[in-house]
């Protein structure tokens, strides 16, 4: 739990971020002990490059960036950075919304460490991040079709990898499930048995 102090700082590097710069930030808040700013898609690298540079941010390090699906929102997805200052000791949480088609500007001019991860949402939900130096998939194999992480991608996937004895190399087949899919109702035995059990008839009726 953190203390008041603590919580009004965040409060007000949050105001700082906002009032510098109006543009870039939507609003900000703090949750959990944990600053999150949400920002306009179109001005995040300058935002991004204000928060590194800044006196009173100076969030020198940056740590992740992931995306999150939503796919009954219009805007689907979010894009999320999550940066550092060892120097201030603070963190900070950037969020941002894009849909299938608008891309994101990339983070790579600010930070060159941000390459593998826009990389990696790239392949896992299809985020495209423009000007980015070499937008390819990093985790899946390839010719992979689809994006593993959305929500509507199928738990089986789309196709299954062996290795075939008779032709001595990998192939790709379509995903076929050897079983039924089965509907469990998971009721305990002793609680939800409703037909007799066999040795039944042989016991007495008292």
């Amino acid at each position: 739990m953190l203390d008041q102090e603590t919580l009004d700082a965040l409060n007000d590097l949050g105001a700082h971020i906002a009032s510098a710069r109006p543009d870039a930030v939507k609003s900000f808040h703090v949750t959990r002990g944990e600053l999150t700013v949400l920002a306009e898609r179109d001005h995040i690298v300058n935002l991004l490059r204000f928060l590194r540079e800044d006196q009173q941010c100076n969030f020198e390090t940056f740590i992740d960036l992931c995306g999150v699906d939503y796919p009954e929102r219009s805007e689907r997805f979010e894009v999320v950075y999550h940066l550092l200052s060892m120097r201030m000791n603070h963190r900070v949480r950037v969020r941002i919304s894009t849909d299938e088609d608008t891309a994101v500007p990339s983070a790579c001019a600010v930070w060159p460490a941000a390459n593998w991860f826009e990389r990696e949402t790239f392949d896992m939900y299809g985020i495209q991040f423009a000007d980015h130096p070499d937008l390819r998939r990093i985790l899946t194999d390839y010719g992979f079709e689809g994006f593993p992480l959305r929500k509507d991608f199928p738990l089986t996937g789309h196709y299954e990898v062996r290795y075939d004895d008779l032709e001595k190399r990998v192939v790709y087949e379509p995903v076929k499930l050897v079983q039924e899919y089965r509907n469990f109702d998971f009721l305990s035995p002793w609680e939800g048995m409703t037909s007799v059990i066999p040795g039944d008839e042989k016991a007495k009726e008292s």
